[in-house]
């Protein structure tokens, strides 16, 4: 890179020190955005609110990079009586700085022998130097995202190459890539796909807190956790020999590895002013299955197909985010103790993050109390053609007590995962009712089935999430149930109104329809509507608030039916109930 700077006047600079240079991006608690170094953002991390990224999987790779740093620097936390001497201590990040001396020069991103998280003298055959959207993944190859840089990157200043050198190890896309020289997996030039970056396989989550103080000891997990096996060797990748071209492949050692892992090599080219190009290949391999007792930050999913195909039981695969569904959807994989999710003597078919159980663990020893809340931060890629792209980024969150997540008390976790599958049961029922009045005027169902379950959903998703934070003052999590289950009701009944008086004269008119077992009858709004309101008391076993035709089954289970038709004004329901205004 030296021959890159010759001949070039002032502002021409040759290193770049990311312990003192400021480039990670931070929001205040007073809700200001500013840019700080490593040692700042330690120092003030007491009075950060959080992260910012120039996407969520940034700030996610970055908060790794900075858990990493920590539990290095504190050899650490041995144990919880180690993690609360850290708590109860405001000025615990003190010994950041020395460490940072210690290491500086491997965090300087334009060293000439080891520059950060890169591969000093990395080059392709022909001396090839590819555009920054090879490695800024707001601008995939071919198609933009999320961006306001068309038609490309040309340039990037050293701050913002820093974070996406980080983003790159933890995200990069798969797909074939130019070989190194020096990589020995080149053929004919190329290397062949070897997959996304380590976090790009998983559905990130952490912890957040008030503060980034906060949320960096919550993730700190304790070396002594029983869900995980640390090697005694663990450590970040600035602590490791610097990286060559192709891969020496080898086991996690643990959470700092992982949180470092260097799946990609890269080599930034500059100018002594701006980041102008980059040189990116494939790193270290990694594979996925059963690393759970190294990697705390995502589910885990049991995957019968691997432990076929392995001849090993059980196969653990991090369980990824699905973009179609929030994360209040999924509470049971972030709350239920993975002995409850056993049968019989079979290992769990899922296991919530290594990180929610090192909250159990805080809670149920007492170290957080029990009404404590605390979010839970989702953040994932979701790849399309064959990983080749970025097709879709995942970023939500969910606030809940710490009382869910205590081992001994399982009542609070047990009653919001059913309140979950009341709403799920409700939202189905809607869409049945929404295919049911399309089938009355001979339309087709799944279109109208799925916009009303999303509608459903919609509609439930900050009423639940409010219902969850308040658990943390509920006396009794089986009333608080019930006054869910009676919102969802009359909430959902409401939409359900909507979607009969908006059917139009031809499903009133109705039809006759064929029923699965062959028989047949007169659908038509007035009986579709009937359905649904038995079939909304059932899913939500509230057997003092049914209405008027609670038992009659749907068209599957009855050959002939031949309702009366409803009358009333538009807006009116079949019961009075339902017009109880709805309060969570």
């Amino acid at each position: 890179m030296a021959s890159e700077l010759s001949g070039l006047g002032e502002g021409v600079i040759s290193s770049f020190d990311l312990t003192d240079k400021r480039w990670i991006g931070v929001l205040r608690s007073d809700g200001s955005q500013d840019e700080l170094s490593l040692r700042e953002v330690f120092a003030q991390a007491g009075s950060l609110r959080r992260l910012v990224g120039d996407l969520p999987t940034q700030e996610f790779a970055l908060i790794r990079m900075l858990l990493a740093l920590a539990h290095d620097v504190f050899d650490g936390p041995r144990d919880i009586d180690h993690w609360d001497d850290l708590r109860s201590d405001p000025d615990c990040f003190a010994p950041v700085p020395a460490y940072l001396d210690r290491h500086r020069e491997r965090f300087d991103l334009l060293h000439p022998q080891t520059p950060f998280f890169q591969t000093a003298g990395l080059r392709t055959a022909k001396d090839e130097v590819f555009p920054l959207n090879r490695m800024v993944a707001d601008v995939p190859n071919g198609e933009p995202f999320f961006t306001a840089r068309m038609p490309g990157v040309e340039h990037l200043s050293f701050a913002e190459a820093a974070r996406w050198v980080v983003h790159a190890h933890a995200y990069d896309t798969s797909g074939i890539k130019t070989g190194a020289v020096g990589d020995d997996r080149v053929k004919g030039g190329k290397v062949y796909p070897l997959g996304t970056g380590w976090a790009g396989a998983l559905g990130g989550i952490f912890v957040e807190g008030d503060t980034l103080r906060e949320t960096l000891l919550l993730n700190l997990v304790a070396a002594d956790t029983g869900e995980l096996d640390i090697a005694s060797d663990d450590r970040p990748a600035w602590r490791r020999e610097p990286c060559e071209p192709g891969s020496a492949p080898r086991s996690a050692t643990g959470p700092r590895d992982l949180y470092t892992w260097q799946s990609r090599r890269l080599r930034l080219h500059h100018d002594g002013q701006h980041v102008h190009g980059v040189v990116l290949g494939y790193g270290d391999p990694l594979a996925s299955r059963n690393t759970h007792q190294r990697e705390p930050l995502t589910s885990w999913r049991r995957s019968k197909a691997q432990e076929k195909k392995l001849g090993q039981v059980p196969v653990y695969l991090p369980r990824e985010h699905d973009p179609a569904r929030a994360a209040w959807r999924g509470l049971e994989s972030l709350v239920a103790d993975r002995t409850e999710t056993m049968q019989g003597q079979e290992a769990a078919s899922y296991l919530r993050p290594g990180v929610l159980e090192w909250i159990a663990r805080l809670v149920s020893d007492g170290q957080l109390q029990r009404n404590y809340l605390v979010r839970a931060r989702v953040i994932g890629a979701v790849y399309g053609t064959q990983q080749s792209v970025i097709d879709d980024i995942v970023d939500d969150h969910l606030a809940m007590p710490v009382i869910l997540l205590h081992r001994q008390d399982r009542s609070y976790a047990r009653q919001a995962i059913g309140a979950a599958e009341d709403a799920d049961r409700a939202v189905r029922a809607l869409g049945d009712l929404a295919a049911d009045l399309a089938r009355a005027t001979g339309s087709e169902q799944e279109g109208p089935q799925a916009t009303a379950r999303q509608m459903g959903f919609d509609a439930l998703e900050e009423p639940y999430r409010r219902w969850l934070a308040s658990m943390a003052e509920a006396g009794d999590p089986f009333t608080q149930r019930q006054q869910w289950q009676r919102s969802v009701r009359q909430l959902v009944a409401r939409l359900g109104d909507q979607l009969v008086e908006a059917a139009g004269d031809a499903a009133w008119q109705g039809r006759t329809v064929t029923d699965k077992k062959g028989g047949t009858l007169w659908l038509s709004a007035g009986l579709a509507d009937t359905w649904f309101r038995g079939h909304l008391a059932r899913a939500l076993a509230d057997p003092d608030d049914t209405g008027p035709g609670d038992g009659d089954p749907h068209p599957s289970d009855q050959s002939a039916v031949l309702p009366k038709p409803r009358h009333g004004t538009s807006g009116s329901s079949t019961t009075g109930s339902f017009e109880t205004e709805v309060r969570v």
